[in-house]
Order: C-alpha cells, then structure tokens, then sequence
C-alpha cells in the first residue's frame, strides 16, 4: 500500500505555516495537519479564497486549529511583515512548508523586480524561510519542506548568470528553473544547518490535479497550457495524494534531512524517497544559487541565525 495520511503521527502542539493553503496541494496539506492536532498558519495572498478554505477544512475536521494572514511572496515587503507577525505571534514554528507557486506564466515581474516565477516560487520562498529561521529554530527539531516538480528536468540552460531569463524567456523553462532551485535551496539549506535542530526537505507531488493548472491556462493559454488543463482530470491523481509526499517530508519520524520525496511511478503513487540526480545535485551550483539569492533578497543566513 505503502505511505499514506494514515501514518501520519500526532501532530499535537505543533505549529505549522503552509504557503498557498488555501488550495490544491496545500489546501490538501493543511487539511490532514488540523487533522492530526496541528496549529495551521494558512498564508495566503487571496485573502477570500483563504476565508473560503477555512470553511472547507472547519467543516471536515471540527475543532480544526487555523489561522489566516496574507503573504505575497512576489513581494519582499510582504514577506518581511508576514513573517514579523508569524514570529510575535508563534515565537516557536515546528514546520514551514514553502508551497504556492506560479505555473509557466507569462513574462512578468515581481515587486522587487524579479521574474515573476523565478522570483515567486524560488527566491519568495528563500526569504521567507531565512525571516522565519530564528522561530524555526526555537523549535526541538523543525522541519522545511519545498515543493519542486517534475518541471525541474525542463529547466533548459539553468543558467544562474541570468536567473530571471532576460532576453529568452520561456515561460516552461521559468518554471522548470524555479522547480529546479527549489530543490537545490533545500539541498544547501540542509548542508548549512547542519548540526542544528532544522532540517529541510524538498517534496515532489508528481502529476496531481489541482488549480495550477486553471490558472497557467488562464494566464497564457498556450498549446502546452491547454494540454495540460484537459490532461489534469483524466490522467493526473488527486490533490490529496500529491500532497501526500510534502506529508511525509514533514512528519515522517524517519525521515532524513537533505532527502526528496516524490510519487513511487515517477508521476503518481504512494511518496518514496527519489535519487536527485548528479546532473541538480552539483555542489559549486548549489553554492552559486544561493549566493546569488542572498544578493537579490539582502538576506543572509549568518544574519538569520544571530536573530
């Protein structure tokens, strides 16, 4: 049968913040946390949709503990101030999972003046988890779970001399090279933070039927966009199996830090631990990707840890 939500441990007394809970995978996520005793920050930039979640989840799981509190991780302003008020109000954070995200879009940029995905799926989620680093920490042993993709093997060039694809944008390659980085930043996360009681994980929810899909058809309404929207209900699994890997990354007693967990066929099935791969997993472009995302938020580890 293998891994399922099921096995998921008492999660009593813990604090949880999940990035775009308010559907599809973290809607999934949130759900069977509240479910297992968990305290859940939903952050959110639709304020309405959250709202509308949380009727969703109070109404399956009774007596569910859950919070609302806006997040843009398209902005850095946004970030800092969301992060601020988590940390006042939950000076102890058990699990951070970095979420949301931004599919194969059109060009565009962030507040901060980043590609829009890059900048959204990557580099929002690196600030927020270095602003979030000292609640974490105050934890007896916090996890980080990203969600990458199977997007990260179309990155293209992955040419982190030119992250934000000025000049060649490709709104596939955007994405795949925001998937790409989030997985490498949880890879590095956990290297630098070793020894300490945070570890991070990075979680791959294979081919699952959520509303990223809509929203990419409705953002560019390209062949791939459309193909992928009528593909969705008929060969994908569902949001709730998709989440079951970020599941596991984060709850998981047996789980390792530095590991990714991903569907067992690849696109579908029970989470299992998946080979990253020589080709992501280079040290020297580990180290590159994060200088250059500390340089572009103003944020640095060494900062985060003296907090």
């Amino acid at each position: 049968m293998g891994w399922k939500a099921s096995d998921i441990p008492n999660q009593s007394g813990k604090v949880a913040v999940v990035t775009g809970g308010n559907g599809g995978l973290g809607l999934a996520t949130v759900r069977q946390l509240v479910a297992h005793g968990a305290h859940v920050v939903i952050a959110a930039r639709n304020l309405d949709k959250a709202e509308s979640a949380r009727k969703k989840i109070e109404a399956l799981v009774p007596g569910a503990s859950l919070e609302i509190r806006k997040l843009d991780l398209g902005s850095l302003a946004s970030i800092a101030e969301f992060a601020a008020a988590a940390k006042a109000a939950h000076p102890q954070i058990d699990l951070l999972f970095n979420n949301a995200g931004l599919m194969a879009v059109p060009e565009g940029k962030t507040a901060d003046g980043f590609e829009i995905q890059f900048g959204t799926n990557h580099l929002g989620h690196f600030a927020l988890t270095l602003r979030l680093l000292p609640a974490l920490l105050a934890a007896p042993a916090a996890r980080v779970v990203s969600t990458t993709s199977i997007a990260r093997f179309t990155a293209g060039k992955y040419d982190l001399t030119n992250p934000h694809m000025r000049g060649c944008y490709d709104a596939w390659a955007a994405y795949g090279m925001s998937k790409r980085a989030d997985l490498q930043f949880i890879l590095e996360l956990n290297r630098r933070l070793a020894g300490r009681s945070v570890t991070a994980y990075a979680a791959d929810p294979g081919f699952a039927r959520t509303d990223l899909q809509a929203t990419s058809a409705r953002a560019k309404n390209g062949l791939q966009q459309r193909f992928w929207l009528i593909a969705s209900p008929l060969i994908a699994q569902s949001a709730a199996s998709g989440a079951l890997s970020q599941l596991r990354a984060g709850t998981d007693p047996g789980a390792v830090g530095g590991t990714l967990y991903a569907p067992r066929w690849f696109s579908f099935g029970a989470p299992v631990v998946r080979k990253i791969g020589s080709g992501i997993d280079r040290p020297e472009q580990l180290v590159q990707l994060w200088e250059l995302s500390e340089c572009a938020t103003e944020l640095t580890l060494e900062a985060a840890l003296a907090n």
